[in-house]
């Protein structure tokens, strides 16, 4: 993991834990299930979801990311399933049809778009919002169009490509459920 994301994880007091508006928005409406946060960063979205009832995997490659997460779910009194593993070079494997809620919010790692989609149960959802590409250099952003591709012959039930909550970046935003 890059020493970078290492430093941002240090000072976990002046993190923002404010789940994603697109995953509070929805995850309200649907009965808790098992759900798998990618790239949970210190787990902003995983402890909304344990909060709600809902069983989580959390997964990111920073070890001080990881470290807040676990402390602070054990400090609410959630469990929650909190691993280390580098998502680029297939540290995690998403179990198939495992979970009922996916969601990958402000990381693109397009070789895990096919196991994501595999690792939904018929009648899930998936929750994504990534960056486009702009007039900024950035190695990890989708091109327009890209993330609602990715999910074609899903139920898409929210799809957005804007800069929306507060964000200076446009971004695609997805609320897909699998037929």
């Amino acid at each position: 993991m890059p020493r970078d994301w290492e430093e941002r994880y240090a000072d976990a007091e002046a993190l923002d834990f404010t789940p994603s508006p697109l995953l509070a928005e929805v995850v309200e409406l649907v009965p808790p299930g098992r759900a798998l946060d990618v790239a949970c960063g210190a787990g902003r979205n995983a402890l909304y979801l344990a909060g709600l009832g809902w069983n989580v995997v959390a997964v990111d490659g920073s070890a001080a990311a990881i470290r807040i997460v676990r402390e602070r779910s054990a400090a609410a009194g959630f469990s929650i399933d909190a691993r280390v593993a580098d998502l680029e070079a297939g540290g995690f494997a998403i179990e198939p049809a495992g979970y009922d809620l996916i969601c990958d919010f402000f990381y693109l790692e397009r070789a895990l778009f096919p196991p994501m989609r595999e690792g939904v149960r018929p009648g899930g959802l998936f929750a994504s919002e990534i960056h486009l590409q702009d007039d900024q250099p950035h190695r990890f952003v989708l091109e327009p169009g890209e993330l609602r591709r990715e999910f074609e012959g899903w139920k898409i039930l929210y799809y957005s490509e804007s800069a929306r909550g507060g964000r200076s970046r446009p971004s695609a935003s997805i609320l897909a459920r699998r037929a």
